[in-house]
């Protein structure tokens, strides 16, 4: 099974996720966003995977190829070829459900639980309540028309659903490889803007890998149960 994974040149690595989705019989093509142009048809793939980014997607700057990367979800959905959304993936999937991206209100740098919702427990798995998840946002959607929102926190949506979709803010594929990428670079002076030591962060992601690793794995394999096998109105 082929998997397109949409992601920025220097975070190409979909960790957790990608094991899982390996582990289930997935193999990878990278759709880079910076050679967007380069990007093949959506011919011959199962599934689509839009990566977190350090972009915003209301920036004028990268408007292009935050713009191929909407056509390519859009596309994906019209064609039924399921979506897995994280962080700037989710928003992006979001924007084109019909959702908005703002700034948030609260920025979440570090590892947070999620929140369930009242009318919609029923319809998350259990893992995604069942510890923290990596986070590392300073932007948010808003749930679109026709979309389940699953999660939440302070910030604001965490996780929605629309027909074979989902949309995540969190970073379920975070290793502790990934963690201390993030956190190098530009990143160091992101953590010091926000008060939070490095060293700090990174104590705390080792000692939450092996759970989150597990959760992760049990939330992509209800995701390719579930959603992705969502019957459409034109199938």
């Amino acid at each position: 099974m082929r998997a397109a994974l949409v992601v920025n040149t220097n975070e190409a690595d979909p960790g957790f996720v990608g094991r899982s989705l390996r582990r289930r019989g997935y193999g990878f093509t990278d759709f880079l966003r910076e050679q967007f142009h380069e990007w093949p048809s959506l011919d011959g793939f199962d599934l689509v995977v839009a990566m977190g980014s350090g972009w915003s997607t209301y920036w004028d700057h990268v408007a292009e190829p935050v713009q191929a990367e909407q056509a390519l979800i859009r596309e994906a959905i019209v064609r039924g070829i399921p979506i897995l959304g994280i962080c700037f993936g989710g928003q992006q999937l979001a924007t084109v459900l019909g959702g908005a991206v703002t700034k948030a209100q609260s920025t979440e740098i570090g590892w947070f639980s999620v929140e369930n919702l009242s009318e919609t427990a029923h319809l998350a798995p259990k893992t995604l309540f069942q510890g923290p998840w990596m986070q590392w946002h300073y932007d948010s959607f808003t749930v679109p028309t026709g979309a389940t929102p699953l999660a939440q926190s302070l910030a604001g949506p965490q996780a929605i659903v629309c027909g074979r979709s989902l949309g995540l803010q969190f970073h379920p594929e975070a290793t502790e490889t990934i963690v201390r990428m993030w956190s190098s670079d530009e990143g160091v002076e992101e953590l010091v803007a926000q008060g939070i030591d490095r060293e700090e962060l990174l104590t705390t992601t080792r000692l939450y890998q092996d759970d989150s690793e597990r959760r992760c794995d049990e939330l992509v394999g209800w995701f390719l149960a579930d959603v992705a096998q969502r019957h459409m109105p034109n199938d």
